[in-house]
C-alpha cells in the first residue's frame, strides 16, 4: 500500500516537473523572441535615423545640384571631412558650376544670421570683369594685384568663344564663371552683373564688390583702393533724378504702381557694394521682373535697374556717387575711348585728384578708383608710368 503511494506521488511529481519547464521553456523563448525584436527594432531605428540624417543634411535634399559648388570627396576622418566641407562652403575653390540662373540666385541669397565667423575671416575685395574677349590689359592688373593675395578674389563673366586660358602663373587662371551671351542695353547685361554678383558672394570672405571692364583701369595702388573700399559706410552706385528724354523719358507707366514716376532713377552701370547691399540685388524678384519686362530700348536696363532698386530699398547705403571714371564730355551715347597718346601723368592725375565728393562724411578729392575706356595701345604707356604714378613695381 505504501509502495502504490509513493509510486502515485512519484507520477504526480513529475508531472508537475515537466509542467514547470514546460512554462519555463515557453516563458525563455517568449522573452528571448522579445529581446531579438526590440533589439532587431532599436538596429532598424539606427540605421533609418543615420540615413535620414544624412539625406536631410545632404545639400541634394533641398538643391539637387548643390553639389556641383562643393564636390565632396570621401575621408576616412571625421574631422578632416568637417574641415573639406567648411571650406568649400565658405570660399569654393572651383568656379565651374552647372546650376542655373535661379538656384546661382538662391544659393548666393543664403545669409548667416550669427555675427561672428567660425574661421578667421579676412575681408576681400571681389573685382568683378564683365568682359566681350579676352583682357588686354592684363598685364597692367598682373601688377597692381602683386603681392596682395589673400585680399581679392578675381571672377571674369566673357564671350562664350573664348577659349584661351591665361598661364597657370596669372591672377586670372580659371577665374572665369560660367556665362552666357550680353548684349549692351538688353536685360542679358544685367543677367550678366547679377550672375557675377552670386558667384562672388559664394566665397563669404568677399566684403565688397567691384563691377569693371576689360578697358578699365586703376587709378590708384592696391592698398589704397582696398581701404578705400573695406572702411566705407556706403556702396557706391551712380543714382539720380534725370529729368531729361534719357531720365525720366525712359519711364513706363506700366511699371506702376511698383515703381512710380518719383521712384525712378539713374546710373552709371559700373558699381560697387557692400556684402548687404549685393545680397539684396541677386535676392530681387519683385522689381528686376518689372524691369526685364517694362524696361527696353531706348529704356537701358544696366542704366536704370540698380539706380532705381537702391533707391527704393536701401537708400542709406549708397553714396549715389560711381567710383569708376568716364569721359562724356564729348556727348553721343557712348564715352570717349582713350589711346595711346592720351596717356600721361597730368591727365591721370586730374582725374585722381581733380573732384569733389563726399567719403564717410567728410570732404575729400578721391573720388574715383578706376578709369575707363582705355584702348589697348594705352598699356605701354601706363605700365611706364605705372611705378612712379601708381605705385605697382616695374
Amino acid at each position: 500500500m505504501k509502495q502504490c503511494k509513493v509510486t502515485v506521488f512519484a507520477k504526480e511529481l513529475s508531472i508537475r516537473i515537466r509542467r514547470v519547464k514546460g512554462r519555463n521553456l515557453h516563458a525563455t523563448t517568449t522573452i528571448f523572441l522579445g529581446l531579438s525584436l526590440a533589439f532587431f527594432v532599436m538596429v532598424l531605428g539606427c540605421f533609418i535615423n543615420n540615413r535620414a540624417k544624412k539625406f536631410l543634411s545632404s545639400n541634394e535634399f533641398y538643391f539637387p545640384q548643390l553639389a556641383t559648388f562643393y564636390p565632396m570627396s570621401p575621408s576616412p576622418s571625421c574631422s578632416s571631412s568637417s574641415a573639406h566641407s567648411l571650406r568649400d562652403w565658405i570660399a569654393p575653390m572651383e568656379l565651374s558650376h552647372s546650376v542655373s540662373d535661379e538656384e546661382l540666385m538662391w544659393r548666393a541669397s543664403m545669409v548667416p544670421h550669427m555675427v561672428n565667423y567660425p574661421y578667421n575671416r579676412t575681408p576681400k575685395v571681389a573685382f568683378m570683369f564683365l568682359t566681350r574677349g579676352r583682357l588686354p590689359l592684363a598685364l597692367l592688373w598682373e601688377k597692381f594685384f602683386k603681392g596682395h593675395e589673400g585680399f581679392y578674389s578675381i571672377y571674369i563673366h566673357t564671350s562664350l568663344e573664348l577659349n584661351n586660358e591665361p598661364p597657370e602663373s596669372s591672377v586670372f587662371y580659371k577665374r572665369r564663371i560660367p556665362s552666357k551671351p550680353a548684349e549692351w542695353g538688353r536685360a542679358t547685361m544685367m543677367d550678366a552683373e547679377r550672375r557675377l554678383l552670386a558667384n562672388a558672394l559664394l566665397d563669404f570672405s568677399n566684403e565688397r564688390f567691384v563691377l569693371l571692364s576689360e578697358t578699365c583701369i586703376p587709378l590708384f595702388n592696391f592698398t589704397t583702393i582696398y581701404s578705400y573700399l573695406i572702411n566705407s559706410n556706403k556702396s557706391f552706385v551712380g543714382s539720380f533724378d534725370d529729368p531729361r528724354k534719357m531720365g525720366r523719358g525712359r519711364y513706363n507707366k506700366r511699371m506702376w504702381p511698383t515703381i512710380s514716376l518719383s521712384d525712378w532713377r539713374k546710373g552709371n552701370q559700373w558699381f560697387e557694394v557692400h556684402r548687404r547691399l549685393a545680397v539684396e540685388i541677386v535676392s530681387d524678384v519683385k522689381y528686376y521682373h518689372i524691369f526685364e519686362n517694362h524696361c527696353k530700348p531706348p529704356c537701358y536696363m544696366d542704366e536704370h535697374y540698380l539706380a532705381t532698386l537702391v533707391t527704393k530699398t536701401q537708400p542709406d547705403m549708397n553714396s549715389n556717387r560711381s567710383i569708376t571714371w568716364v569721359d562724356w564730355s564729348r556727348g553721343g551715347s557712348h564715352p570717349t575711348r582713350f589711346v595711346g597718346k592720351d596717356v600721361s601723368e597730368t591727365f591721370l592725375n586730374r582725374v585722381r585728384d581733380g573732384f569733389n565728393c563726399s567719403y564717410n562724411g567728410n570732404a575729400t578729392t578721391v573720388c574715383f578708383l578706376f578709369a575707363r575706356k582705355f584702348e589697348a595701345n594705352t598699356l605701354e604707356p601706363l605700365l611706364r608710368i605705372a611705378p612712379t604714378l601708381l605705385g605697382f613695381n616695374p
